[in-house]
């Protein structure tokens, strides 16, 4: 990485667009130049990057002039506006919305899993949905070994997923509970304080919502598979950071949990964590702040002679969004796909 690019945030003030900034200094990406840029309210504002002040921007026709790479995650709508008008001007954008997924002509990708799809990018590359990030990270490797007939999948997605305003609501609303008072929902529809409830995104006429659809969806493109069984519940829950998620695994065959275990522990971004004496498995606790998806209680499914149950937290800002989407930008560099 000894050339440097001009880089512009989408989305610089919000939880993702914070850690993105960090994690382009920790991560000593070469970044040339870096422009943030945000909506008006947002502009004016001055953050730190590499012990320079940098002045937030709002977003216009002018600024992705002369830009390399955009990382964006501003929202779907600010994506669909904007994205395009930035690779007109000769950017790759990087997306966190859901606006591109499942466009046919824009990869979708996990760098662990299908760094490939990388080189056949037109100009946008989407970041797929927390939650398949994390489960895709873990299930690839086992489905490399034996492929993957059924997933069966139930989250439990913390308040870090609703941007930082909602993780802000819940120690509110927290408070107001400890003190006898009636909690407001404002960001989530209703109190998540000491409280839980199916995801809030919207309801499809499947009975599904959206969450849960983009976790079929997705990982079937990033899997290359159409044919794999999936299905999710998808939860929201009173934790802060980091999303967890039970994954029940069918195979043609059984697979043992030992060998499961040996595979997870040689995986790129999995961390193996589980003493059974102990009862001692991942916690979102554990995973906050964390590049690595933890996982553990891998075990085999009663039910089945050819199931596999695992259990897994992981960061849904850094590797659930932000690293994702840096580790993209990583494998552009390196593939010298940004020319």
């Amino acid at each position: 990485m000894s050339k440097s690019y001009s880089v512009a945030i989408l989305g610089a003030t919000g939880a993702v667009g914070t850690e993105l900034l960090e994690l382009l200094e920790s991560r000593k990406f070469p970044v040339g130049n870096l422009k943030l840029l945000a909506s008006e309210r947002s502009a004016g504002k001055v953050i730190q990057f590499q012990g320079e002040n940098l002045v937030i921007e709002s977003v216009n026709d002018g600024s992705f002039d002369q830009i390399d790479i955009v990382l964006a995650s501003a929202g779907g709508g600010t994506s669909k506006t904007w994205a395009p008008k930035a690779v007109e001007r000769g950017a790759v954008v990087i997306d966190n919305s859901s606006t591109f997924r499942m466009h046919p002509d824009v990869p979708l990708i996990v760098p662990e899993v299908n760094p490939q799809e990388a080189a056949n990018h037109k100009g946008i590359i989407a970041n797929p949905n927390c939650t398949t990030i994390l489960m895709a990270l873990v299930v690839w490797p086992l489905h490399q070994v034996k492929p993957v007939k059924r997933i069966v999948a139930a989250t439990y997605q913390s308040a870090s997923g609703a941007g930082a305003k909602a993780m802000e609501e819940v120690k509110i609303q927290s408070q107001y509970i400890l003190e006898g008072k009636q909690p407001v929902a404002q960001v989530l529809p209703y109190p998540l304080a000491f409280n839980l409830f199916p995801h809030n995104s919207p309801m499809t006429s499947m009975g599904y919502c959206e969450e849960e659809l983009k976790m079929v969806n997705e990982t079937r493109k990033i899997f290359g598979n159409q044919d794999i069984r999936i299905t999710a519940t998808c939860v929201r829950v009173p934790v802060l950071r980091a999303h967890s998620e039970a994954i029940n695994l069918e195979f043609d065959t059984p697979f043992a949990p030992h060998t499961a275990r040996q595979i997870l522990s040689d995986s790129p971004g999995v961390q193996l964590l589980e003493d059974w004496h102990k009862n001692y498995f991942p916690m979102p606790m554990e995973a906050s702040g964390k590049d690595e998806v933890l996982v553990g209680r891998i075990r085999q499914d009663i039910s089945h002679p050819c199931g596999l149950e695992l259990w897994l937290c992981g960061d849904q800002i850094r590797k659930g969004a932000a690293l994702n989407a840096v580790q993209i930008a990583e494998l552009l560099v390196k593939q010298n796909l940004l020319s």
